[in-house]
């Protein structure tokens, strides 16, 4: 394989497009992580090198591999309940609804779905166990087409369910074999209470909840800081007061204008 070259005007007409369509902010230091990211891509293609891949993005007779790139520049690890923490407080939350009211919950940047349906085998389960009531729904929305098509699908290598209990594995899984071994999928009557849809946080929106809880966990850390406190803001509008938000441990306490009460590290109450 043939190392492209990649100008340095290349790299910022790259970064401007990513920026402008959905916020990503890239400095000079990203320069090398863009290219180990999008030559492979770009030689599947058989292109001649970064001008033509530009040119590509450019033509918007071609949004799928615009999608193909934005999925390529950024990460996608993820795994099933991902910070348990943030699990023990939702469910602690819901158990205390009076009445078994309805429960309305967005997975907002739900990237591969793993977020929604972690939260899905928890809602069932609570369900179940008559400590919250039948009314339940869950959305999930992401930027990316490819990683929407991958949820809905909802086949997983079973590394990513390695922190699911064995009961729950057995309650809303099922193990691949032969040329699936290795893989799970989860089962239909889950999966029928997960909506996935196209959203791109950057841009205003409108229709979307009101929502008892909102996850909002590991996007932010692609924004730049005025992006971030936007998109938060924007994001806590579609949260009833008194409502539970979650950013990533790691991602600390965004600065935004709506008035926020930490309840743990990364989980946040909206104030009434």
């Amino acid at each position: 394989m043939t190392n492209l070259a990649f100008s340095d005007s290349e790299f910022k007409q790259l970064a401007d497009i990513m920026y402008e369509a959905v916020g990503l902010a890239y400095n000079d230091s990203k320069k090398s992580l863009i290219h180990s990211r999008l030559s492979p891509r770009i030689q599947k293609l058989g292109l001649s090198g970064f001008a033509e891949y530009i040119a590509l993005l450019n033509d918007e007779s071609q949004p799928a591999e615009f999608q193909m790139a934005v999925d390529l520049l950024t990460t996608n690890e993820t795994y099933f309940f991902r910070e348990p923490r943030h699990y023990e407080v939702l469910e602690r939350e819901l158990a205390s609804y009076r009445n078994k009211a309805p429960i309305a919950i967005w997975s907002a940047a739900a990237s591969f779905g793993d977020e929604a349906y972690s939260t899905a085998m928890l809602l069932s389960d609570m369900q179940t166990a008559g400590r919250i009531g039948a009314d339940w729904s869950i959305l999930a929305t992401d930027i990316s087409h490819r990683v929407l098509l991958s949820a809905k699908e909802a086949i997983y290598p079973e590394d990513r369910l390695r922190a699911v209990s064995p009961e729950r594995l057995r309650r809303y899984c099922l193990r691949g074999e032969g040329p699936a071994e290795g893989q799970a999928k989860i089962q239909d009557r889950l999966r029928s209470r997960v909506q996935f849809g196209q959203l791109n946080l950057c841009k205003p929106f409108s229709g979307l909840g009101p929502f008892d809880v909102v996850f909002l966990r590991n996007v932010l850390i692609y924004f730049d800081a005025a992006t971030k406190s936007e998109v938060v803001d924007r994001v806590l509008e579609t949260l009833k007061p008194g409502g539970l938000f979650f950013l990533g441990t790691a991602e600390g306490r965004v600065p935004c204008k709506t008035p926020l009460e930490t309840v743990i590290p990364g989980a946040f109450r909206k104030a009434h």
